[in-house]
């Protein structure tokens, strides 16, 4: 009977062996209905996410209004850790609840696969979300997971790069004057939110500074740069000095100092639509002639 067992076990090895060889040449033919999405070379790889329906996710916690330091904090510190494990990301930049990155344009991260690309972006952005919850919503709970999309958008220039950053912090700026105005009409001016919706139809900018300045003394250009001009994450060489302990010949070990450079994710507020930006930071744009 044993014998006869092993046999059997043997005979069934082989089959099963010889079956997933099979099925293996058989079924990998659908490889072939996968699409092509390697991205162009010599161009620069935003992978830009947006909040899906945070809306809802901001009323059902509480989130204040125009602004929210914790929600913008929470989703910086989201973006530097993507930024820290994905260091072919030369900048980032964040506003409200969306965030882009931008490889530079010889990054070979996943063979620039855009697929690739944009769901880790986005599922480590959404786990780092529900990760450091807590560290900026303390013991407010966070009710239900938070969802993000994603988009893969390639620019060949330096100029197309620059003017899509710009495109975004003039969203910003659009967005944040027109919400810092609503809410102090609601919350300052006693309107409900219909009403101040009608009472800035048609308004320009200079309306709404001039509403703000004339009725509530607020001057927005000396609202919090965050606010104003988004988070630009940018990495930053650091110079740090050390203590090692070295043998010289002949000598006894002692100390020396050692200074090294670390690179590190720096935060900042700052206008990047002109020139300044980018001339205090030439490292981070690739050469046009590459």
């Amino acid at each position: 009977a044993l014998v006869g067992e092993g046999f059997l076990c043997e005979r069934y090895c082989l089959f099963f062996s010889c079956s997933i060889g099979m099925a293996k040449s058989k079924f990998e033919y659908v490889r072939n209905f996968e699409t092509d999405d390697t991205c162009l070379k010599n161009c620069y790889i935003v992978v830009r996410l947006d909040g899906r329906n945070f809306h809802k996710l901001s009323e059902l916690h509480k989130f204040l209004k125009p602004n929210d330091d914790r929600a913008l904090g929470l989703m910086t510190r989201c973006a530097r850790s993507v930024m820290e494990d994905m260091d072919d990301i030369i900048i980032s930049y964040g506003q409200s609840d969306e965030y882009s990155f931008i490889f530079k344009r010889s990054s070979n991260w996943f063979k620039r696969r855009a697929s690739k690309l944009m769901t880790h972006v986005v599922s480590q952005f959404s786990s780092s979300y529900v990760f450091y919850w807590k560290e900026y919503f303390g013991d407010q709970p966070l009710l239900y997971p938070p969802g993000f999309d994603g988009r893969v958008v390639l620019y060949p220039s330096n100029r197309n790069l620059r003017d899509y950053l710009s495109w975004r912090q003039a969203d910003c700026h659009i967005n944040n004057l027109y919400n810092t105005v609503f809410w102090t009409l609601v919350q300052r001016g006693g309107l409900t939110t219909t009403q101040a919706e009608d009472r800035l139809k048609g308004t320009l900018a200079a309306d709404k500074n001039e509403i703000m300045f004339s009725e509530f003394d607020i001057n927005y250009n000396n609202e919090p740069l965050v606010h104003r001009k988004g988070t630009a994450l940018i990495w930053e060489k650091m110079e740090e000095t050390v203590t090692k302990r070295v043998k010289l010949p002949n000598e006894d070990e002692k100390e020396v100092p050692v200074t090294r450079f670390r690179r590190r994710v720096s935060a900042c507020h700052c206008d990047i639509i002109g020139d300044q930006f980018w001339e205090e930071h030439p490292d981070i744009l690739e050469d046009d002639n590459c």
